[in-house]
């Protein structure tokens, strides 16, 4: 239930930080501040989560011994990243989470 919750939470922060970054550019940066502050590892982990689910639905073989524990390798079909058919809403939520976790600080 707990980690439940924690996806949820994260998965607000995002869209809050999307939304906030997007509106950062036309105006006011306060709503981005906020929001970046608010981030901690749990989220960065929610992140990372959330971009290697989309690889992991498209095929992707992990390398990473946390990549391989958490979705592991079975019905892979794809080593390399750039290979993996992803279609360009999922390219583009890709770019999106990976602005964001560069923006957080979170690691790879």
């Amino acid at each position: 239930m707990r980690r439940l919750a924690s996806r949820a939470a994260t998965a607000a922060v995002l869209a809050l930080a999307l939304g906030a970054s997007a509106r950062a550019g036309a105006g006011d940066g306060a709503d981005a501040t906020r929001v970046i502050a608010q981030v901690d590892a749990a989220d960065c982990d929610g992140l990372w989560t959330e971009r290697n689910a989309i690889f992991k639905a498209a095929g992707y073989c992990f390398r990473s011994p946390r990549g391989i524990r958490t979705f592991g390798n079975a019905g892979c079909r794809f080593d390399d990243e750039a290979d993996v058919p992803l279609s360009a809403r999922e390219r583009e939520r890709v770019a999106r989470i990976r602005a964001t976790e560069r923006r957080f600080g979170c690691t790879p």
